[in-house]
């Protein structure tokens, strides 16, 4: 006796490694779902698919593990999208059943037929149809091989008719879980010396690509005399036990860091992929290391790109290179660094009349967190500051939407995060306008029981929106949002919920909060007119924001403009 095709998708994705598959069930998804009930993979039943992306892309990405996600046809796995764009920037080892209606029907405009296929092909690294039952183990097999190796996310779509079609003559496809060692070979590794020994003031410039590199990125320093930069992906990793550590650069970053980069001699650029190109030195000589050819030279011009995985790398070029008998440039930017961040500790206060700045709201979830918590914040402020000021210890995690900036990711990344660590606190935290955005999740909390602590940065607005406005000197325009009462709404759903706003009470509602035992939300009303300073002074924004300032006072809102001032001068 055969098999039917979904049982076949289902132990592929067992034999793979996968422990949870995230979705919503629906006709053409049946089998498989009855399937998946049978295996050890957990289902987890969300409240739109969008969520469900977010909370396998968050899994994956933190586990390295493959995880699944699984939809009906047309609309269903339509809205899988977005959170699978995030997914695959994130590199994250991903699988989509992607449900599809009869076979027989593809091709003329059948009810809640989607061309799957063009739909998903750019937030893929595999796309394909399963078009006779005899494909299905080896097409599942290819997906999940290619998620797992290519290190994005996998499509597979399974017209429901062949889902239950039968496979008599089934062959022994499996998933192999490869882990190669890549680095550049002997001639360009000696030149990647040769430049580095010629350079006086060298600055390395560190990325996610770094994750398991911080001992061989510190051996190297030492030997160059070298600050360390990294990126907002990488601090948590790159950040702790680094004395040659110097912070970040662009917008969020600080002017240790910024300057480390644009006055060294040489960049050694390593597994960064950060896009903003004003702020790469234009006159250095840059070595990029990066695991992705495609990569190389991409944001700016380089004198020699290198593929390779940085540990590995840095291993083979460490015993050519030469110490640097200067140390002055890395002391320099040390030392600046550690004046940046004690001068940063003396501004996260709360505000005039007992109110609470964002910034300070985040210094103290910094302080009552646990040493191995890990945190998701929403795309804008929550992820502005929680890369600013939520520290990293070696144990730590932050997880935000920063090369996609998508809104709505911190709950539905939360779900993933603590269905894969349950060990662990997990805090997500929301911007009021992330959280309306998939609202449902909330039920998903209750319903799954996931335990996640919900902190929500309410100020009643889109408050990055609106500072991008006001630096090209623009009213806030569309940016207001009309909230409930958020604890109130939680303790609606089935969650604790609270609301505070008066800086007294902060941290004792903090600390009640993290104590819950289940799913738990705290809102807080947060200043509404902080603002995020970047570690430079430019003219148009600084022009842009008197602009605006003159505007406001015109059009009757100099109250505005004056309690701008206080909340950030």
């Amino acid at each position: 006796m055969g098999k039917k095709v979904a049982e076949i998708i289902v132990e592929v994705l067992e034999q793979a490694g996968v422990e949870r598959c995230y979705g919503i069930v629906g006709d053409t998804l049946n089998l498989f779902a009855e399937n998946l009930d049978k295996s050890s993979i957990e289902w987890v039943h969300v409240r739109h698919e969008e969520a469900a992306a977010f909370a396998a892309g968050a899994e994956a990405q933190l586990t390295g593990r493959l995880t699944a996600c699984a939809g009906s046809c047309g609309p269903g796995s339509l809205h899988f999208i977005n959170g699978l764009y995030e997914a695959n920037r994130n590199r994250s080892p991903v699988v989509l059943i992607a449900s599809q209606v009869m076979s027989s029907e593809l091709g003329f405009e059948f009810i809640q037929e989607v061309d799957f296929k063009s739909l998903f092909k750019e937030c893929s690294v595999y796309c394909e149809q399963i078009y006779t039952p005899e494909q299905a183990r080896r097409k599942a097999v290819a997906a999940c091989q290619a998620a797992i190796s290519l290190k994005g996310v996998a499509v597979l779509i399974v017209p429901v008719d062949i889902s239950h079609g039968e496979v008599r003559d089934d062959f022994p496809y499996r998933v192999h879980h490869a882990k190669p060692l890549v680095r550049p070979n002997d001639e360009e590794i000696s030149e990647i010396a040769k430049i580095l020994n010629a350079g006086e003031k060298i600055t390395i410039y560190a990325g996610s690509g770094c994750e398991d590199a911080l001992e061989d990125i510190k051996a190297v320093a030492d030997r160059l005399k070298s600050p360390v930069a990294h990126t907002s992906r990488s601090k948590d990793v790159l950040a702790h036990d680094n004395p040659y550590n110097v912070g970040m650069t662009g917008i969020l970053g600080n002017e240790a860091g910024y300057n480390a980069i644009l006055e060294c001699d040489t960049l050694l650029l390593l597994g960064a992929d950060f896009a903003w190109r004003q702020f790469y030195p234009d006159h250095a000589k840059i070595v990029q290391i990066d695991i992705r050819p495609t990569h190389l030279g991409r944001r700016h011009h380089v004198t020699l790109g290198a593929v390779g995985d940085v540990k590995a790398t840095l291993q083979a070029l460490l015993p050519l290179l030469e110490e640097n008998p200067d140390e002055s440039f890395l002391v320099e930017f040390v030392e600046r660094h550690k004046k940046v961040m004690e001068d940063t500790q003396k501004h996260l206060k709360p505000g005039h009349d007992d109110t609470i700045p964002a910034s300070n709201l985040m210094s103290r979830i910094n302080e009552f967190a646990a040493d191995d918590s890990v945190l998701a914040a929403d795309d804008g402020s929550p992820i502005v500051w929680a890369i600013r000021h939520f520290d990293a210890n070696g144990k730590r995690r932050i997880f935000g939407s920063l090369l996609h900036g998508t809104m709505a990711s911190a709950l539905s990344s939360s779900l993933g995060l603590k269905k894969a660590a349950p060990d662990r606190q997990v805090i997500a935290c929301c911007g009021d306008g992330g959280l309306t955005m998939l609202f449902g999740e909330l039920i998903t909390t209750v319903q799954e029981n996931i335990p996640v602590k919900i902190i929500v940065f309410d100020n009643g607005k889109l408050g990055f929106v609106e500072i991008e406005q006001k630096a090209e000197g623009i009213l806030d325009t569309f940016t207001k949002l009309k909230n409930p009462d958020f604890g109130k709404v939680a303790d609606a759903i089935g969650l604790w919920g609270k609301t505070v706003n008066k800086a007294a009470d902060l941290d004792g509602a903090i600390q009640e909060l993290l104590a819950q035992p289940g799913p738990a939300l705290l809102n807080v009303i947060v200043n509404q007119l902080e603002l995020v300073k970047p570690p430079m002074i430019e003219l148009k924004p600084v022009m842009g924001m008197a602009l605006y300032s003159t505007r406001a006072i015109l059009h009757g809102r100099g109250a505005d403009v004056l309690e701008m001032i206080r909340e950030n001068i």
